[in-house]
């Protein structure tokens, strides 16, 4: 059983530290790292941690660690994967790697410097998903043809969205391109084999137009086209009323994909005084809950095998550049080359 500890214990963070302690008999969650004292304070009574530490430094020292999950701000991932990479802990660190492309490039380096006896993995979860796993079969069996067309969405429900706006008012997400389409490009980069080559971003804040004064968006749209001449159309929001809105359609010459069509919670049909409905995914980590206990299985499996992880500090690097163009090209106007 590999010693696992984690730092960061806000969503995401808690949604790891869940899986771990109830999903994943591979690992034991030993230790958690938080400078919020009430997450300290959830990792001993809720999910059992004996060793909490509000030094990250201090807890990759002293805990005896096989490996390490990375869920704290963006702004300070990259030094943290350095240090513990350094010290020769596995680093399975959470996506976006940082907020800036130089600050990405160091971990990179850094991760290419020990890859040779210390294991990394970016959090790109819908890699793991069953549905995405399905679809990236069918499309390299040559069942749908040459892809022509991918069109995506992802947006957060609108329950989420007052608590964006006071997070946006004290903190820095990168914005909307960078903390939420960086999913959408990295899967499509996994999905086809291709980079992207040129984007044009548009965003707008009809619900929330506070946003617009601390430079953040609730809807953004990019078109993009990739090396191989395909194209492709990606919406990210965060403001969808009826839940959590992920789907992807993938044109090809001789069939379509489209996952997620309809965004349905599960395949239960409610016949009830409202009509006849399907309830819909709340949120990302019911959506993608089992993707998300998959992608630490699979990285603990890297450990044991001394295989290399699937989603590695390039991918993260070259799906930032994307994201951060898509920013600069909602910012001028223009169309980008990547």
């Amino acid at each position: 059983m590999l010693r696992v500890g984690i730092v960061g214990l806000g969503r995401m963070g808690k949604t790891h530290a869940q899986n771990m302690v109830n999903h994943i008999p591979e690992v034991k969650l030993v230790a958690a790292c938080s400078i919020f004292e009430e997450e300290l304070l959830y990792a001993k009574e809720y999910l059992g941690v004996e060793n909490t530490y509000s030094s990250f430094e201090k807890m990759i020292d002293e805990a005896k660690l096989d490996f390490v999950v990375i869920a704290a701000g963006a702004d300070v991932r990259p030094s943290m994967i350095c240090y513990a990479m350094e010290k020769g802990i596995h680093t399975f660190a959470e996506k976006p790697l940082g907020l800036s492309e130089e600050d990405i490039k160091k971990v990179v380096e850094v991760v290419e410097k020990y890859k040779d006896r210390v294991k990394f993995q970016v959090g790109f979860m819908r890699r793991f998903d069953a549905d995405y796993l399905y679809a990236k079969e069918k499309i390299e069996s040559g069942e749908i043809g040459s892809i022509v067309y991918i069109r995506a969405y992802g947006i957060d429900p609108s329950s989420g969205l007052d608590s964006f706006v006071n997070f946006a008012k004290n903190s820095n997400s990168g914005g909307i391109y960078h903390d939420m389409a960086i999913h959408d490009i990295d899967l499509i980069r996994w999905l086809t084999g291709c980079e992207f080559s040129k984007v044009w971003a548009v965003g707008a804040n009809f619900a929330r137009p506070e946003l617009d004064e601390v430079g953040e968006l609730e809807t953004g749209i990019v078109q993009a086209q990739l090396n191989n001449g395909a194209m492709v159309h990606l919406v990210v929001g965060r403001n969808a009323p009826h839940g959590y809105q992920v789907e992807t359609e993938i044109m090809g010459t001789k069939g379509w994909l489209r996952i997620a069509g309809v965004p349905e919670k599960n395949l239960v049909t409610i016949y009830d005084h409202t009509g006849v409905r399907r309830e819909c995914s709340a949120n990302f980590p019911e959506r993608f809950k089992k993707a998300f206990i998959e992608e630490i299985v699979g990285f603990a499996r890297c450990i044991k095998e001394n295989r290399n992880p699937q989603a590695s500090a390039q991918d993260g690097l070259i799906a930032t550049r994307v994201s951060l163009v898509c920013q600069q090209s909602l910012q001028e106007g223009i169309i980008k080359e990547c």
